[in-house]
């Protein structure tokens, strides 16, 4: 069983909106979610957007104003909501967590594709 589960991605025009989503198999004391990244054809992986468990927010400077991450306590869900994406916004996202055994897993990667 996958640790970390993602949707939301998929084909949108620039300026369109997608909602990526996380969720945790286990409670929160088990696995905490951390994060979005991104990665690009040919660049490294980039951070986009980090939570805290106290719900502090910080964003990467290329998505700031565009993005928003937040989460769901109860379902141990976090999300990403991307609003007037670009075709720069092009990338395979990955959300990241922290597992009290494994310490570092990573969700399986979702394809958000923005055309011009």
């Amino acid at each position: 069983q996958e640790q970390l589960v993602q949707s939301g991605g998929g084909l949108v025009q620039a300026g369109g909106s997608l909602r990526l989503s996380c969720s945790a198999s286990e409670t929160q004391r088990v696995i905490t979610i951390l994060g979005w990244y991104r990665q690009a054809p040919g660049k490294s992986r980039e951070l986009v957007a980090s939570i805290t468990s106290g719900g502090s927010t910080n964003y990467a400077d290329s998505v700031k104003g565009r993005f928003t991450i937040s989460r769901d306590d109860v379902g141990n869900t976090v999300y990403l909501q991307m609003n007037r994406l670009t075709p720069e916004d092009t990338a395979d996202y990955y959300c990241k967590a922290y597992h009290y055994r494994y310490h570092e897993v990573w969700g399986q990667g979702t394809l958000v594709t923005v055309s011009s």
